[in-house]
């Protein structure tokens, strides 16, 4: 009777013995048990933050109307004119506003000869005279703007210098124009020499100014051949 309390009694010390085994094992190795159940949220997500904003495209900006280039001013539109006359239109002001800016951003330029041209249409020494108007009018603009008079030369050539064809109305069109031709701007000479690495070093720097002769048309050098005839005889 007694032999059996005693066994019972070891019997029920037995499993809380594999309970504190279990648990000093656990917490000598300090894992943690896994959570495998399932947690649920109550209400709506929140929502998703919006997309960025697609990158800004530059528009390219429209190519300048007017250039310097080598000897030139160059314009890529022609002044207008009223018909038949020397008046600028008011429509070309800001292009001889562009002109005046472009020539004061380059004080290299020291000197401009404006050459008025018209096409072969109509009669020849009207158009001679319109274009030599034409020039001096452009001249006059510019000198109101703030060009210096001393900087600028006017002459009209008529027909004499065509650049299209004038047997089309669009060579015709093309021949009546005006142009900017630099006569007399500083140049910088450098002297360069380029090392192993490509590298461009200056050695030496100078300036000079660079003069074009002035074109002039048929009748003055007519006029001079025959105003020194005049004086050989004389």
């Amino acid at each position: 009777m007694q032999k059996q309390k005693i066994r019972s009694g070891r019997r029920g010390l037995a499993p809380m013995g594999l309970v504190i085994f279990a648990a000093s094992l656990s917490m000598a190795c300090g894992g943690q048990m896994p959570f495998s159940g399932r947690i649920e949220v109550a209400g709506d997500p929140p929502p998703l933050p919006p997309p960025p904003p697609p990158p800004k495209v530059e528009k390219p900006k429209p190519p300048s109307r007017v250039e310097v280039r080598d000897n030139k001013i160059e314009i890529r539109e022609k002044i207008q004119f009223e018909q038949a006359k020397a008046a600028i239109k008011t429509e070309s002001h800001d292009l001889l506003n562009e002109i005046v800016k472009v020539i004061q951003e380059n004080p290299h330029i020291k000197k401009i000869a404006i050459e008025g041209h018209a096409s072969s249409d109509g009669n020849k020494a009207f158009n001679k005279k319109l274009s030599d108007d034409r020039a001096k009018s452009v001249r006059k603009y510019l000198v109101e703007h703030g060009i210096p008079e001393a900087a600028l030369t006017a002459k009209g050539f008529g027909d004499e210098k065509p650049i299209a064809d004038n047997e089309t109305e669009e060579g015709r069109e093309q021949n009546r124009r005006v142009e900017f031709n630099i006569v007399e701007q500083e140049v910088t000479k450098k002297k360069v020499e380029i090392d192993a690495s490509g590298k461009e070093k200056v050695l030496e720097k100078s300036q000079a100014t660079e003069k074009k002769e002035v074109e002039e048309d048929k009748d003055d050098k007519s006029d001079k051949k025959d105003a020194k005839k005049e004086g050989s005889k004389k």
